[in-house]
């Protein structure tokens, strides 16, 4: 793929469907679109490694975040007795990386911005990013910003730090649903840093995080 924007109709041929189900997953914000018809390119790499063709499906934003702290060795106590039982017996049954990811992948939707130099240590104040140095790499600070962002914040963050929406920018949003409280306890934890790393574009870092969460499944296991 070419150049940062795709249109609908080049991202649902990267993807391999439908351009309805392009719309609908950009509608969805698993894709990011930064205008009207084109969708950022980057969306569209990241989509394409946290996913895998087959029968398996994502799990739902609390389900995917009691998978992480399960393998974190913590408990997922939001979830219901027989749900956390079934979460159990699935993650030790997985034995495939992509099928996880694949179940992960609605943690967060991935957005991808440009912002002024000024305005990123505030914006770092504001989320809650995974550590890379769990799994031997270092983190990219000076000019960049990756990490969780409670949805409902997302707005008001946007406008407020004049956050620009480009395929290309050192600012990457990972905005969920959940109880952002613990959220920021979850994405401290090894898994949540594997996680993002495999879904990276970067090929060491997608190779390290893959390699960690294989680990993990079978330390589970």
């Amino acid at each position: 793929m070419a150049g940062e924007f795709l249109t609908i109709k080049e991202a649902a041929s990267a993807l391999g469907v439908s351009t309805r189900h392009a719309r609908r997953l950009a509608d969805a914000g698993s894709l990011s679109r930064v205008a009207r018809g084109l969708i950022d390119r980057t969306s569209v790499d990241r989509y394409i490694q946290s996913q895998r063709q087959g029968r398996t499906r994502a799990w739902a934003e609390h389900t995917a975040w009691g998978a992480v702290a399960l393998l974190s060795g913590l408990d997922a106590d939001w979830l219901g007795t027989v749900q956390a039982s079934r979460l159990r017996s699935t993650l030790h049954d997985t034995t495939d990386v992509d099928d996880l990811l694949t179940r992960m992948r609605d943690r967060a939707r991935v957005r991808t911005y440009d912002a002024h130099r000024a305005a990123l240590p505030r914006l770092r104040d504001k989320i809650a990013s995974t550590n890379l140095r769990l799994l031997g790499l270092t983190d990219a600070i000076d000019e960049s910003v990756d990490g969780y962002l409670a949805a409902t914040d997302l707005d008001d963050t946007v406008r407020s730090l004049g956050l620009r929406a480009d395929a290309g920018g050192s600012v990457v949003l990972r905005t969920t649903g959940f109880a952002f409280d613990r959220v920021r306890d979850l994405v401290a934890t090894m898994p949540a840093a594997a996680l993002d790393a495999a879904t990276s574009t970067d090929p060491r870092q997608r190779g390290i995080g893959r390699r960690t969460l294989a680990e993990l499944l079978e330390a589970y296991r």
